[in-house]
């Protein structure tokens, strides 16, 4: 089985500055530089024939490059308590349109669909009920602007969890056209 997602690599310019606003919460979870990613879509586990079908979707995707920014932060909650800190994106139609077509390719390979609600954002730590105050934290960040980077591609990653966490490899690059 494979523990599959689609996202977004952020470049290192992009990634550095994330990285150096890890800190400031006592307890939170990191995420490590390999973490670092946007999400496209979540697929779960799969075995290797429905694996080997989504790769051939994904291929067939078609979009242009486009300019993002990282702008903002915030939190999710899970269970009626914050369960994650994130850096936002900047509103973008590409994005969207990008995201909705993988979503179609993942269909069109046979997942399920999502009917959650995309929410653009690349995680920053995971937080529980041991962690310490986050606010002064999000304050802090609030104003957080990244510089705009070219996306030129997306990826299927595979997941891989041990005794210290997720790991994650890119396993097919998608390149975005002109």
């Amino acid at each position: 089985m494979h523990r599959l997602f689609v996202a977004l690599r952020p470049p290192e310019a992009i990634r550095d500055p994330l990285i150096d606003t890890m800190e400031g919460v006592e307890g939170a979870r990191w995420q490590s530089d390999e973490q670092l990613h946007l999400t496209l879509r979540f697929v779960g586990e799969v075995d290797r024939a429905l694996a080997n079908d989504l790769a051939s979707a994904l291929e067939a995707v078609r979009a242009p490059r486009f300019a993002l920014q990282l702008r903002g932060v915030g939190t999710f909650e899970r269970k009626g308590r914050v369960g994650s800190l994130w850096a936002g994106v900047e509103d973008s139609e590409p994005l969207n349109i990008l995201q909705r077509r993988v979503e179609r390719a993942c269909r069109a390979a046979g997942l399920e669909p999502v009917t959650r609600k995309f929410v653009p954002h690349v995680t920053i730590a995971r937080v529980n009920s041991s962690t310490g105050p986050i606010s002064g934290w999000l304050a802090q960040h609030s104003r957080l602007a990244l510089p705009v980077w070219q996306v030129d591609a997306f990826h299927l990653y595979e997941s891989r969890l041990d005794a210290g966490g997720a790991h994650y490899e890119p396993v097919v690059a998608f390149p975005l056209t002109g």
